[in-house]
């Protein structure tokens, strides 16, 4: 692990949580035309593949998607950028991995920044289409969907 001390409880359970499950999941909640967002931390430590973000879900529904993803990485699967994959949303629906900027990495990161001591991490996001099978990247998408699911793959 990296050489991480643990200033306060937050900080001790979030090493705990990486020691004992995979990782760490933070929840960061909407705000302002910002929408809420959750990621991964200790993914790529344990596991030697990406950090997830998963942006514009409830808390429950994305801290599911990243344990899977833990769930699913531990026991030897893989996923690059730009692959769909099922079994992370309900409903029989695929998602997609994207790429992440660096870029974005300060304003959305600061907790895998401090487990890795800087910006020496990976991280994907998991992009998912409207019920209706629209990603954000096709025409018909409006653009509710598109400020709910900002795509990070180039700089800010």
């Amino acid at each position: 692990m990296p050489s991480r001390e643990a200033r306060d409880a937050d900080e001790q359970k979030a090493l705990a949580d990486i020691e004992e499950y995979g990782c760490h999941i933070l929840y960061v909640l909407e705000e302002d035309e910002h929408p809420p967002f959750a990621y991964s931390v200790g993914i790529e430590h344990n596991f030697g593949v990406p950090e997830l973000v998963v942006i514009g879900l409830k808390p429950e529904l994305s801290q599911t998607i990243i344990n899977e993803y833990c769930r699913r990485v531990r026991s030897g699967e893989r996923f690059g950028v730009g692959e769909r994959a099922s079994g992370f949303l309900g409903g029989g629906f695929d998602c997609q991995f994207g790429a992440v900027h660096p870029d974005h990495y300060p304003e959305h990161f600061g907790w895998d920044i401090w487990f890795y001591d800087g910006p020496d991490f990976r991280i994907v996001q998991l992009i998912f289409p409207t019920t209706s099978g629209v990603w954000p990247w096709d025409a018909e998408a409006d653009e509710w969907f598109r400020k709910r699911q900002p795509l990070l793959d180039s700089p800010p």
